[in-house]
Order: structure tokens, then C-alpha cells, then sequence
């Protein structure tokens, strides 16, 4: 693939009055009440709306052993929504490389490049995306933070992967990745790093690549890792000068109150996680009953200061206010709600704002 061919799968335009590309980030929720076959089917229907509304593209997460999520098989899913979208960008916003032998993400993603020439993007972050004993049970050993330590090897041999460019004695030279290259000349998914600290941040500058840091998470370290991402870049083949993304949790309704009650739901969920409770999305009335502790609300007050919801005209300002801030080149928007009907109004919204197509 050409150096401008992947520059332009990297690189988005952004439309109507939006400062940057919009995008979407989808953690494929689970609300109380509902099943995952509820969840997907979201999916597939907010991938059509930011389709027709001119998102950029639309990633999903890696999470495990999480009820109210069921983004467990990112490539299972993006694979069932490039059946249903024509053109939007779809990729993983990430693959947890640790969790996976990198042959096995090539050949996924070389599938899906397949199935969706030109619009897939791989993106890999070095968490499990879970807690320990999962972690453990998903790389079958007890010492699951060797392979945050080996990520970078790990990518390496990925990369290689993709590229079927082993060199001459490197004992996986005559393996192939399909598919992929062996079987003639072909694009591949361009690779984005994911992170929510400086590490992957340093690695994306230096190999010159894209970068995603995961602001909904982690809002603290978001300018820092920013600008160690563009002090450590160094032009590649696949970037003549940095790209970053973030991702932010959003939420725009027809009414101000409504918006908060939606968004409620997702801090108790938050607050049941780290609290070591996992379960699916409370209901807006189960968070609005439930009583938090002294501790607990001031997690959420915290939690919910970063997440940009409100009114169509208050999120457009917040997300302005934010891109300013941080430089970002694209907004990666995660509407977290309980109610399907929610998250598809608040990108309906949100596209409006900004006179999407």
C-alpha cells in the first residue's frame, strides 16, 4: 500500500461545522432488562446512523468478563457490521494484543480487510481490558503482566505478520498470515495505538503511527500523553506528522434533566466496577434511587465532570472545548446510556449540531 493510500485511511475530513472528524466508539452496552442480542443489534443500528451521518468511523472495545458489556470478540463484531454499513471506517478501539498470539490478529483482521477492502483500522492496546483472573484465564498463565512488557514485541511480530516480511532464518519466515500478502498484492488495516498513560503514547511517536488515547477513562493524563505523543514522533511510512485521537463520553438529549438521568446510569455502573460489582447498565431510575456513599459520590462528581452531556448546543460547546484544549485531530464519541433510544438520539443530536450530512 502506498504511503498517501494510507495516510487518507488514517487521516478523516472533518464535515459540516465540526472542528475535527467525528467518530464513534461503541462499547456495546448491556442494560438492565436487556440481552446482548438487544446490545448488538444497537450496533449495527448506530453504525448505519453515523454511516449516513458522516462519522468517520466506528470502533469497538475489547472488554472481558463484564456483563453490562458485550464487546468480548471485537473482530466477530465488526465483521457483522461491515455487512450492514457500505463505506463507514470499522476497527477495534482495541484489540488487547496481549490477550492474542499475533498471528491470529493478523489473519482476524486480515479477514475483515477482506470482507471490507479499505475501511478497516486496527487498533491495539497493551491492557487485558479485564481484571487479573481473567486476564490469567484468557492467556492461559499466572503471570498475565508479562505481556503488557512484551507489547512492543509483540506489535513487532504483528507487524511482520501483516507485512509478510519475515527475514531469511527468522524462524517464522515461511508463515504466512491469510489472509494477506502471499496470496498477491493486497491493502492491510493500518495500526493505531491505544492507550490511557504515556507508554503507548512514546511508542506510537517514535514508530510513527496514529494515535488513540482513551480520554473517558482517564481525562487526567490526557494533555500529557498528547504532547509526549508529539515530542516523541517520528515521521514513517505511514505518517508524514502526528495524528491523534481521543475518546470522549458524551451524551446530548432534547432535555438537560433527561441527559443527566441518562448519564447517571453509566457512573453507577462505573462505580459497581471499581467497586468490584459488575453488572449490567442500571435503569435512570435504579441510579437515581440508588444511595451512593460519601466516597462514591465523589467518584462520580469526578467521573461525570468529564463527561460532556447536556443539551444538542451544550455537548457541541463542551466537545468545541475539548478538541481546543487538547489539539485532538478527531472526536471519538461514546454515548453511554441505559436506553438504546438514548444513544441513538444523543449521535442523531450531536449530528445535528454540527450539520452533518
Amino acid at each position: 500500500m502506498g504511503d498517501e493510500i494510507q495516510g487518507d485511511a488514517i487521516r478523516g475530513t472533518a464535515i459540516g461545522t465540526a472542528p475535527v472528524p467525528l467518530s464513534v466508539l461503541d462499547l456495546v452496552t448491556v442494560g438492565s432488562g436487556r440481552t446482548a442480542n438487544d446490545a448488538l443489534r444497537t450496533s449495527v443500528a448506530i453504525a448505519r446512523l453515523a454511516e449516513s451521518r458522516g462519522f468517520h468511523r466506528h470502533w469497538v472495545a475489547e472488554h472481558h468478563s463484564m456483563p453490562g458489556v458485550a464487546s468480548s470478540s471485537p473482530a466477530v463484531i465488526l465483521a457483522h457490521l461491515a455487512a450492514h454499513t457500505e463505506r463507514i471506517r470499522l476497527g477495534s478501539g482495541g484489540v488487547m494484543l496481549p490477550n492474542h498470539a499475533p498471528l491470529v490478529i493478523a489473519e482476524q483482521f486480515g479477514t475483515l480487510e477482506a470482507l471490507a477492502p479499505g475501511r478497516v483500522d486496527l487498533g491495539l492496546g497493551r491492557a487485558p481490558g479485564t481484571d487479573g483472573a481473567t486476564a490469567a484465564a484468557l492467556r492461559r498463565t499466572d503471570r498475565p503482566g508479562e505481556g503488557a512488557d512484551d507489547f512492543p514485541q509483540q506489535l513487532a511480530e504483528l507487524t511482520r505478520f501483516l507485512d509478510d516480511d519475515f527475514p531469511d532464518g527468522h524462524p517464522y519466515a515461511r508463515i504466512h498470515a491469510v489472509p494477506g500478502p502471499v496470496q498477491g498484492p493486497s491493502a492491510r488495516p493500518p495500526i493505531w495505538l491505544l492507550g490511557s498513560s504515556g507508554f503507548s503514547a512514546r511508542l506510537a511517536g517514535v514508530l510513527g503511527l496514529p494515535f488513540a488515547f482513551a480520554h473517558h477513562f482517564s481525562a487526567q493524563n490526557t494533555v500529557p500523553a498528547l504532547d509526549l505523543y508529539r515530542e516523541s514522533f517520528r515521521p514513517s511510512a505511514v505518517l508524514d506528522a502526528p495524528y491523534a485521537l481521543i475518546g470522549v463520553s458524551a451524551l446530548a438529549s432534547d432535555d438537560e434533566k433527561e441527559a443527566r438521568r441518562q448519564v447517571l446510569t453509566g457512573a453507577l455502573s462505573m462505580v459497581r466496577l471499581r467497586t468490584g460489582r459488575p453488572g449490567l447498565i442500571p435503569t435512570p431510575d435504579e441510579a437515581a434511587a440508588y444511595e451512593f456513599s460519601p466516597m462514591e459520590r465523589e467518584f462520580v462528581d469526578s467521573w461525570l465532570s468529564n463527561v460532556v452531556h447536556g443539551t444538542a448546543d451544550a455537548v457541541r460547546t463542551g466537545l468545541d472545548d475539548l478538541q481546543k484544549r487538547t489539539g485532538a485531530d478527531e472526536l471519538m464519541i461514546t454515548a453511554n446510556a441505559h436506553s438504546e433510544d438514548a444513544r441513538l438520539r444523543s449521535y442523531e443530536l450531536i449530528a445535528d449540531a454540527y450539520d452533518l450530512a
